[in-house]
């Protein structure tokens, strides 16, 4: 077969990109009306197309953002998104075509990480992205429980025209404060955001406290029936909640949960470590689920390690493995103090999805060396690598795309 020809995309492919995406999903193309809306998160140089001929037959696009990594730093980052292949052209190397041409163009931009959301778990792996955040989703019976304290500061509702831009102030200011959170494109906000308003009631309230404005919840109300014999529950659903303070954050979760008229509270998304049980009158009102968040790839390997900062503990070579940049090849002395290429003979080998997921800190060594995606000669090199790694949150990044 010959390989497709990767070419970079301008307006007069946009629409036929995002008919060939949504079909992958088996979702219908974006009609006039819906494309207006579409058309504005599309950037030339952002999307490639894979073709065959004059056929398009596959596409992937990025957007530009940024990384909060341990330590405090923000990276240059790309936000992977819109994958796909036509069904008649998958399991042909239209994929691999397209990654390739990607990884390259991210790194030469001079994006130090890419990251993604998967929709299909095996197959990203392959192509150096490795899980580095997990979220969980949690469901709480709202009739059941109630929140054990009341409310402390002073939470408001906001109609969306204040609201847009002052999430987004609070969202730019607050988000960088835990690993694993990215910035949002203005194209976020609009096919997020903008484009759900039109269609569902969203709903905003903004938590302010002794300082200010500092903290925001979007939400939306599924309404259910009370109907004696064709009961359905109500579902208030939070779509996005962002706090600077403990007080913050606890004042909107008791907000939600006081809503008249709910059955169930929803949540998407949110951190492992958010301790929304303590809040609660009977914690086994609440069930959660854990998945998948963040696949990230490290696009400059060097980069990536300087950038971050690293516990007290002794010094470790990691040698690193990656097909489609091999730049990144090589051995990385890893200290309290830093980062560096060496020379030295490392002390375990990965590749570079695993080092993706570990980059954060949401694995350890440990549990990867015990699974088998890493070996060592040296015994205590998983643990050496632990201690340096270690964070003080779990990481998460609370943005979906």
């Amino acid at each position: 077969m010959t390989d497709p020809d990767i070419r970079v995309l301008d307006d007069a492919h946009f629409r036929t990109a995002s008919t060939l995406f949504r079909d992958t999903l088996h979702a219908r193309p974006p009609t006039d009306e819906e494309w207006k809306t579409v058309r504005a998160t599309y950037q030339d140089g952002q999307a490639l197309g894979a073709f065959a001929g004059d056929e398009m037959v596959g596409t992937v696009q990025c957007f530009p953002s940024s990384l909060a990594v341990p330590g405090g730093a923000v990276v240059p980052m790309s936000a992977v998104s819109r994958v796909g292949v036509r069904a008649d052209w998958t399991r042909r190397g239209v994929l691999t075509a397209l990654q390739r041409v990607q990884l390259r163009a991210m790194r030469d931009a001079g994006d130090v990480a890419s990251s993604l959301r998967a929709s299909e778990s095996a197959i990203y792996g392959r192509f150096g992205y490795g899980v580095a955040t997990r979220y969980r989703e949690v469901r709480i019976k709202r009739r059941e429980t109630r929140s054990r304290v009341p409310v402390e500061g002073r939470v408001r509702l906001v109609d969306a025209e204040r609201a847009l831009p002052l999430c987004r102030a609070l969202f730019d200011r607050l988000s960088p404060e835990r690993p694993g959170t990215i910035g949002r494109w203005p194209g976020w906000w609009t096919l997020m955001v903008q484009r759900v308003l039109k269609e569902d009631n969203l709903k905003f309230a903004v938590a302010s406290g002794p300082a200010g404005d500092d903290g925001f919840v979007i939400y939306q109300v599924a309404e259910g029936s009370f109907e004696i014999g064709r009961e359905r529950p109500t579902v208030l659903t939070v779509r996005d909640l962002w706090a600077e303070t403990p007080r913050a954050w606890a004042d909107l979760w008791r907000f939600l949960l006081g809503v008249d008229l709910v059955h169930e509270v929803a949540a998407e998304g949110r951190p492992l470590d958010e301790p929304v049980e303590w809040l609660l009158t009977d914690r086994r009102a609440l069930r959660s689920v854990e998945g998948d968040e963040t696949w990230l790839r490290l696009l400059d390997v060097e980069a990536a390690l300087a950038a971050r900062t690293y516990r007290a503990g002794e010094p470790v070579v990691v040698g690193v493995r990656d097909r489609f940049l091999p730049e990144n090849d090589g051995a990385y002395r890893i200290t309290p103090a830093g980062a560096s290429r060496t020379s030295d003979e490392p002390d375990f080998v990965v590749d570079v999805d695993v080092l993706a997921a570990a980059y954060l800190g949401d694995v350890s060594f440990a549990a990867l060396a015990i699974t088998g995606h890493l070996t060592s000669d040296s015994a205590d090199a998983p643990g050496r690598a632990d201690a340096l790694f270690a964070v003080d949150r779990a990481p998460w990044c609370g943005t979906f795309f």
